[in-house]
């Protein structure tokens, strides 16, 4: 799943579990979407839904469960704790990975428009999709509830975004809009529910009331005791973790807690988390404590032991984070196989893979020798004086030998589009025209996959040439064939354009193209024999 939209639909049912059922069954059964939570409360009468899905399916996903609530739920009826004030009472839409606010606010007028359409009902947009500034907040539209619909909706200023600004009994009215990712966050204490509700006050927004606003932006908490736990906590949602993220919170804690004399003993995150945010509490600690770490799972694993997600429940990665959770195998056939596969492959009888995926092949391993002897230098005692160099060093290399693999797949794609555009049909005029936009399209792509290779390549010379002057000179000849890979690397990306370019019907394309990547072949050249001349005069 390229893009993660995360959709968290409440609905006013929460006793009757056939209809709490159902709604979860239609979301599950919706091609493309995957129901990660269903959270029913009796008291409130309400049941929240958490699941994710692409741009395409997750506006059918909500669609599909709000017409099990249009036949099941009637508003009439309900009664509850919690406000409300339609049977699908409101439903956002959150960017998760790949996909940015404004494109889930698209996504949130669609579904308003669609809702509206096909049930007849009224749809107001709130947050990120509001387009009334009195109406952003969703206690200022659910203010009086279901029962002041009739009322309000008549006047112009409450006229729904979407649908009849009229009363419907059995529905009421809905609420839909784009979001930040809200996380539901505590932090333990050993110490008093006041102890804990003293420090809320002091960092949530709104402080203690408008001349005493707390430290941090978007943060919304109290203190409770938890008995189950037998320990206080600060309880807070994070509106925006991109502003107040975790980590910042939870070091917040701590400082006002340390002048309180009471123990933090760890945190807990409710529900599902963004990987974004775990990364960022590990670069923070990362940077804080001076450590050097690259691989993500490592990362992953720093930050769960900095916070303390562990302390008061299991913190599993494959269940807490969503990207985890919805991860599927990489689709690489090729990067995916066995070196001894890959090359059987590649002297196969057919036209791909070809040079384009053997040059990223070739330049990933240029850059990975690097990266490994950077990691073979850094930590050893007699290379302390180049500590420092090392930790700034390897990581472009590193990244680069990563972001290489997939273009082993998607040189070999791009070639496939191409061939599958000469097969096109050309009878008409009009089917000449597309054949040949579409050749042309396939032809761009097919050179833009090896300039990528190109370009990434061109970024890792510097770190190259660092490791090459204070890397441990016993891997000499593993820098020799590493800068010599990159340079053959670059070099096959090279002549895959310049093969590629030949029938580009766009001169403006050709001299922008050729020029970057003209460029990027020199360079490569000169920096190669800098490297070689590097290692010659270094003493063994």
């Amino acid at each position: 799943m390229d893009k993660i939209i995360e959709c968290v639909p409440n609905f006013s049912e929460g006793k009757d579990k056939q209809t709490i059922e159902a709604i979860a069954d239609a979301i599950a059964a919706t091609p493309g979407c995957r129901l990660l939570d269903v959270d029913s409360g009796k008291s409130t009468n309400r049941t929240v839904y958490t699941f994710v899905a692409d741009s395409d399916c997750v506006v059918e996903g909500a669609l599909a469960a709000a017409r099990v609530a249009r036949e099941k739920i009637d508003m009439r009826r309900h009664h509850g704790e919690h406000p409300r004030m339609g049977a699908l009472d409101v439903c956002p839409f959150i960017p998760v990975a790949g996909v940015t606010m404004d494109e889930c606010v698209e996504i949130s007028k669609r579904f308003g428009k669609r809702l509206a359409d096909e049930f007849g009902v009224p749809v107001y947009l709130y947050e990120a999709s509001a387009t009334l500034q009195y109406r952003r907040k969703l206690p200022q539209i659910r203010k009086g509830q279901y029962e002041i619909i009739p009322k309000r909706i008549v006047q112009e200023k409450w006229k729904p975004d979407f649908g009849p600004a009229r009363f419907v009994p059995e529905w009421g009215a809905t609420v839909t809009g784009a979001r930040f990712f809200f996380i539901a966050y505590n932090v333990n204490l050993l110490g008093t529910p006041n102890q804990a509700h003293r420090i809320a006050l002091n960092l949530r927004e709104a402080g203690r009331g408008p001349e005493q606003p707390g430290r941090l932006k978007e943060v919304k908490g109290m203190g409770w005791y938890v008995d189950d736990y037998n320990l206080a906590q600060v309880t807070v949602n994070l509106s925006n973790y991109l502003v107040t993220p975790p980590h910042i919170l939870f070091e917040a804690v701590k400082e006002e807690a340390a002048r309180l004399n009471v123990a933090v003993a760890g945190s807990e995150i409710v529900g599902v988390v963004p990987l974004r945010a775990i990364l960022q509490a590990a670069e923070y600690y990362i940077e804080k404590e001076g450590l050097f770490i690259l691989d993500e799972d490592q990362k992953v694993r720093l930050a769960v032991e900095r916070l303390g997600l562990n302390s008061v429940a299991p913190f599993d990665p494959k269940t807490k984070i969503i990207e985890y959770i919805v991860a599927t195998a990489p689709n690489e056939p090729l990067a995916g196989m066995s070196v001894r596969a890959f090359i059987e492959e590649v002297a196969g009888r057919s036209i791909a893979p070809g040079g384009g995926s053997v040059s990223a092949v070739i330049a990933a391993l240029g850059a990975g020798l690097d990266a490994m002897v950077g990691k073979l230098t850094l930590g050893v005692r007699r290379f302390d004086a180049v500590d420092a160099d090392m930790r700034a060093l390897i990581p472009p290399l590193h990244e680069a030998a990563h972001a290489l693999i997939p273009l082993i797949d998607a040189d070999t794609d791009a070639f496939a589009d191409y061939v599958a555009a000469l097969g096109l049909p050309e009878h008409t005029d009009e089917e000449n025209r597309f054949k040949k936009a579409q050749l042309q399209q396939g032809l761009k792509k097919a050179i833009e996959v090896p300039l990528s290779i190109m370009t990434l390549g061109d970024k890792v010379w510097d770190a190259m040439m660092g490791v090459t002057q204070y890397g441990n000179i016993a891997s000499r000849s593993d820098l020799e064939v590493g800068a010599r890979a990159l340079e053959v690397g670059i070099w096959g990306a090279y002549r895959t354009v310049v093969n590629n370019m030949g029938e580009i019907n766009d001169p403006e394309y050709r001299k922008k193209i050729m020029e970057k990547a003209d460029a990027i072949r020199v360079r490569a050249v000169e920096n190669c024999q800098k490297i070689l001349d590097i290692l010659e005069k270094r003493p063994v």
